[in-house]
């Protein structure tokens, strides 16, 4: 059995499909975790997110900041953006049973390899969480997306403030914090003031801000922690990091990790893409 870890796919189900073809992967011997964002700037979210719901078990999902997107658009609560390629998936038949699907995925998973943590999530970590916590605040999230009171939240959930963790925090401000750091976070100071802005590379951080990864004495540095999100951060494999998103909708690769017994082995595969869109 093999464990794939795959960065950002956006939309772009060719360049999975040419990708799970690469791997031999068998949903009988195989598992599979996607990092998020699945959907949106590609050419054709709709067979994406067939395509993984057809991998049943074998795959699980995160839900990145283009998924909780779609949710939004789907329920009235945010415009369809100038660059998004929702309008098909919005459009087809099965769009009900793909958004169900869809809000089922999680927001952080765990696995124990070698003795060792693997924190797989979308975006980044609070420096005061620990995997433990990091854990608890998805399943927070999760419960309320899986919820009758999924359409509230995402009128609730759109904004940049609070801007920092706080124990105390209760109701629409803590799950706000909770789904920024998890799907958007890039940048943070050492206290976890959460940036926005910036969407460059780690070189582009305003003075006081530092790449979420790199913040000292945060709370997850002896896991390894598995993402997508930052395309111009590219990919990077060091022993407590593992970035995923290397632009394969801009004309990068869709890349693929796979796990081995340890999380020191590690095997990077990636597939060349042609650009659905244009940076900028």
């Amino acid at each position: 059995m093999a464990l794939y870890l795959i960065g950002d796919v956006q939309g772009c189900d060719a360049a999975l499909g040419r990708m799970l073809h690469m791997l031999d992967f068998s949903p009988s011997r195989d598992q599979l975790v996607l990092l998020g964002d699945l959907v949106n700037r590609g050419p054709d979210s709709a067979a994406v997110l067939r395509r993984v719901h057809a991998l049943g078990g074998a795959a699980q999902s995160l839900l990145g900041n283009h998924d909780l997107h779609l949710l939004g658009v789907a329920h009235g609560v945010r415009k369809p953006g100038r660059r998004d390629t929702l309008a098909g998936l919005l459009a087809a038949p099965d769009r009900e049973a793909l958004l169900d699907w869809l809000r089922q995925q999680s927001m952080a998973l765990h696995r124990r390899i070698g003795g060792r943590d693997l924190l797989m999530l979308h975006a980044g970590v609070l420096p005061q969480w620990d995997v433990a916590q990091t854990l608890a605040c998805a399943a927070e999230l999760e419960a309320v997306l899986r919820s009758p009171q999924l359409g509230e939240f995402l009128h609730q959930m759109y904004g940049n403030e609070p801007d920092r963790w706080d124990d105390g925090l209760r109701g629409s401000a803590r799950l706000r914090v909770i789904v920024n750091a998890l799907t958007r976070l890039r940048l943070c100071t050492a206290e976890g003031v959460m940036e926005f802005d910036t969407k460059d590379d780690a070189a582009s951080a305003p003075a006081g801000f530092m790449p979420w990864f790199d913040v000292p004495g945060r709370r997850t540095a002896d896991a390894t922690i598995a993402f997508g999100h930052w395309s111009t951060l590219g990919y990077v494999s060091r022993p407590d990091l593992l970035a995923t998103d290397t632009g394969c909708v801009w004309g990068g690769c869709l890349t693929a990790v796979r796990i081995g017994s340890t999380l020191d082995e590690r095997e990077r595969i990636e597939v060349h893409c042609e650009a659905a869109q244009q940076p900028g």
